[in-house]
């Protein structure tokens, strides 16, 4: 046996990292951080926390250096990058959301959809009523029905 501690085990006396997901929008692809998350906090009657853009007479200036939003009780941060990025958005990584009604889902679906592309319309996968959504920006969502 070692003497060395597992770093993999709990320790009480380490701080407890906090995450947080982060969306790195690219405005020379059409995307944009502030209209995205004024769209979600619309959306999901969240809001819109702090918004700091990137300083005139710098790359990138007058959009988003980093943006902080809640949404459905998760919060997301945001930026726009004035660098192009040979990648993009992936629907590999996607927002999980719990609707409480067909009608929330419904909502959710159609204002995200808009300008997007459907992964999977709403229907009944034998899971429960379920779609997923990629909006306008690149950004996928999985929209579930909780207690359907």
């Amino acid at each position: 046996m070692s003497d060395t501690p597992d770093p993999t085990a709990p320790d009480p006396a380490r701080p407890t990292p906090a995450a947080t997901p982060f969306l790195t929008f690219q405005p020379s692809k059409g995307q944009s951080a502030r209209e995205a998350m004024e769209l979600y906090a619309g959306l999901f009657d969240g809001e819109v926390v702090s918004v700091q853009e990137y300083p005139e007479g710098t790359p990138g200036a007058g959009t988003v250096m980093v943006g902080e939003l809640r949404i459905a009780g998760l919060t997301v941060r945001c930026s726009d990058t004035f660098i192009d990025h040979a990648w993009d958005m992936t629907p590999a990584l996607s927002i999980w959301v719990e609707c409480t009604s067909d009608a929330e889902q419904d909502r959710l679906f159609t204002g995200l959809g808009e300008g997007g592309r459907v992964f999977m319309p709403i229907d009944d996968y034998g899971f429960g009523r379920f779609g997923w959504v990629g909006d306008r920006f690149g950004v996928t969502w999985q929209l579930a029905r909780s207690g359907a």
